[in-house]
């Protein structure tokens, strides 16, 4: 039941949000005045300016411990610069390893494709491709809060058995 943890505190649903924090903070504060008062959405805080550490790990296991722990959930709002950045892959892994569900939302400010391919995390299409993580656009997550929860109720469903977190971490922005 882990996946489907409540909120003790009002019954609502804990998630967390992956974004660049430069280019998409207007999709995020967009998300969060339309479902607010439906999802508990975990402070937003840039983790650059929160965990102030070069170890790789320590950076992970505080994300995991003060982050994604709690919530059942990690959306990823990708935007142009989303798949570039290196907390934004630090998030994925992290919501991997705790095997929580996964969605990745296509923002309008992402080009879709380069050259036939899809610009996201590359952890994140990993997984878009193994069938672990949900790929959605923005217009379809945001439609209504029916929608936002069949997408979290679809990711949490998922077998952690369709999970790739195998590749190597990023370790720049891009």
């Amino acid at each position: 039941m882990a996946n489907g943890l409540l909120s003790s505190m009002g019954g609502k649903r804990k998630v967390f949000i992956s974004y660049h924090h430069g280019g998409d903070r207007a999709y995020y504060d967009a998300f969060i005045n339309a479902f607010s008062s439906t999802y508990d959405v975990i402070h937003d805080n840039s983790v650059d300016r929160a965990v102030d550490s070069s170890n790789t790990d320590y950076v992970i296991r505080r994300i995991r411990e003060n982050y994604i722990t709690g919530s059942s959930c990690t959306i990823v709002l990708c935007g142009e610069q989303a798949p570039y950045r290196k907390f934004v892959d630090w998030e994925i892994k992290a919501t991997l390893d705790r095997r929580h569900g996964l969605i990745g939302v296509n923002l309008p400010s992402n080009p879709m494709t380069i050259n036939s391919k899809l610009v996201v995390p590359d952890r994140l299409h990993d997984n878009i491709e193994s069938g672990y993580a949900i790929w959605t656009n923005w217009g379809s997550f945001t439609q209504s809060v029916q929608a936002v929860q069949g997408f979290i109720e679809q990711a949490n469903s998922k077998s952690s058995l369709l999970i790739n977190n195998s590749r190597t971490l990023r370790q720049r922005n891009g």
